[in-house]
């Protein structure tokens, strides 16, 4: 994992006393609320509906069990006892005191965290697969290079302020898992025929109120021009970015605007010249260095088979759903990616208790290597799990509340916290994935539905990446009343879509039953058990869906 150096630790400490001086001030009123904004946003501070919030930055997504352990602690001393992990890897606490944000970061400092870059028009924490460094499927751990950019990015003199935010995010496999083509930049480590590493580059993707996928600008770049290519890419967009329109700012309208193929010949024109200095070349041995500090760990060895895990699967039907689902293929035989579901059944999706997080820490010390992952579908990742050691983890997960084998299926919802937190919210979307949970909760009924992704966002800003669910919803205030828009069909994975508007939106009350009408339609319509929801869609068409939800035309 990485460690900080010297100036990491020298920059943070600098910041929580700067910023520590600016809450006194705005608490003295000193500084008016319009001359905080701008401070407490570079210090990851919002102001929401009923409190400020903090917003914590976990670099693609890794923690350490000392970490998740500090943050059960902030959970339990400054807010309401827990947090709410997001779609960004990111961890929010929605009730901070303003006095004690300083406190806070003061204690994330002491376990190498922060808070810049979650907030502003600058480049965001940079996110990566969850899996990295265990998958089976992984070309490369993309850690490294996610680690090279967030060195990079923080506080670069020449992109802090950008004309709106920007977004990267980085994946070492062919199996997308890090949503590359919904970033402003995202990136594929890939081998040429020489077996050379280098990267797949896309630019442009985005949700929010202009959805878009992002267009491939290189097939392959090599390895060693990666920042000079990221820094071309950004020259073009600060010098050609919109800034009278905060709507119109981010790079998918420069590039649609002005076309894939033009923005593709600046970018390359821009790269020829940031090369020519080789300031921004990656030497191997950098390179080395920083791959040196996600080195994977010593596992024993094991068979490949475990009599235990497997024993632990005849013997109990909710433990063989749990391995099903939630237990992935590692690259060394007897391991396993245990991903820790925080969608239990009715619950709130991302939330996690003071008590459960230091419980996480805690078995990730006993199981995989005090190693933690944050997927951006707000759940926890343990990386490095024996076989052997999977059925007493799942028992300790049950003793608090986290066994739920649901990830991937119809109630492993995303949402975001919506009109119960968000100031720029128009409906609720906790209380619809709470509806849809319990609707299709029963494990049967699951089973039955197979790989199904629900995504609802309670604005147009699309935290909560509707426009790429299997099944979308979006509220909308309409006249007064919160209403429901479904779409169908889209997704975030390697074959990126954004999904399609079936008709008009279900009141808060509707929606679940019309959610349960497109997923009979798909029962009873699929060419056979093996074909998945977002097959079908794709197959089919929206007619039989709409025909269900609305009637025939």
């Amino acid at each position: 994992m990485y460690r900080y150096d010297e100036f990491d630790r020298d920059f943070v400490d600098g910041r929580v006393a700067q910023f520590s001086d600016q809450v006194e001030r705005r608490l003295s009123g000193e500084l008016t609320e319009e001359q905080f904004r701008p401070l407490r946003l570079m210090n990851g501070v919002y102001l929401q509906l009923h409190a400020y919030m903090l917003r914590i930055a976990v670099p693609y997504g890794t923690l350490s069990s000392k970490q998740m352990r500090m943050l059960g602690h902030i959970a339990r001393t400054y807010d309401r006892g827990y947090g709410h992990f997001t779609t960004r890897q990111n961890l929010q606490f929605n009730w901070p005191a303003l006095k004690d944000v300083p406190a806070i970061l003061k204690d994330l400092a002491s376990v190498e965290m922060h808070a810049l870059q979650t907030s502003g028009n600058c480049i965001r924490n940079v996110t990566a697969d969850h899996f990295a460094g265990a998958a089976a499927d992984e070309v490369a751990d993309p850690r490294p290079y996610a680690e090279i950019l967030r060195q990079w990015s923080s506080i670069h003199p020449e992109f802090s302020y950008l004309p709106r935010k920007f977004k990267l995010a980085v994946t070492g496999s062919p199996n997308d898992r890090a949503a590359i083509q919904l970033h402003d930049i995202g990136l594929e480590v890939k081998k040429n025929e020489a077996g050379e590493l280098g990267f797949a580059v896309y630019v442009g993707g985005g949700q929010g109120r202009t959805p878009m996928i992002a267009h491939k600008v290189r097939d392959f770049l090599p390895e060693e021009d990666m920042l000079a290519y990221c820094e071309a890419i950004m020259r073009v967009y600060n010098l050609h970015g919109r800034r009278d329109n905060k709507y119109k700012a981010r790079i998918k309208i420069l590039v649609h605007e002005t076309g894939a193929s033009e923005i593709t010949r600046q970018i390359e024109e821009e790269f020829a010249e940031v090369r020519k200095t080789e300031q921004l070349r990656l030497p191997e041995e950098e390179i080395a260095r920083i791959t040196a500090y996600f080195a994977p760990p010593a596992l024993e060895t094991k068979p490949e088979r475990s009599g235990a895990f497997e024993a632990a699967k005849a013997d109990s039907r909710e433990f063989a759903a749990f391995a099903e689902n939630n237990v992935s293929a590692h690259k060394r035989p007897g391991y396993g990616i245990v991903t820790i579901s925080l969608k239990p059944i009715g619950g709130i999706p991302g939330d996690a208790t003071d008590v459960q997080m230091e419980a996480v820490a805690d078995l990730a010390d006993r199981f995989s290597q005090s190693e933690i992952r944050v997927s951006h579908e707000q759940n926890l990742v343990l990386p490095h799990v024996a076989l052997d050691d999977v059925p007493a983890l799942y028992a300790a997960l049950v003793e608090y509340g986290l066994a739920t084998g649901n990830a991937g299926l119809v109630t492993d919802i995303i949402a975001c916290p919506g009109l119960d937190y968000c100031a720029l919210a128009n409906a609720r979307a906790i209380n619809i994935a709470q509806d849809l949970s319990n609707r299709f909760g029963a494990p049967e009924r699951q089973k039955e539905i197979g790989e199904l992704k629900i995504k609802i966002s309670g604005c147009i800003n699309a935290c909560g990446h509707h426009h790429v669910g299997h099944i979308g919803l979006l509220g909308v205030d309409k006249r007064g009343e919160e209403v429901y828009q479904i779409t169908l069909g889209g997704s975030g994975a390697e074959d990126a879509a954004v999904g399609t508007l079936v008709g008009p939106g279900f009141s808060g009350e509707e929606v679940g039953g019309a959610v349960e009408t497109v997923v009979d339609t798909y029962l009873k319509l699929r060419e056979s058990p093996e074909e998945t929801f977002l097959t079908a869609v794709r197959r089919l068409g929206q007619k039989p869906f709409k025909e269900a939800l609305y009637g025939a035309a």
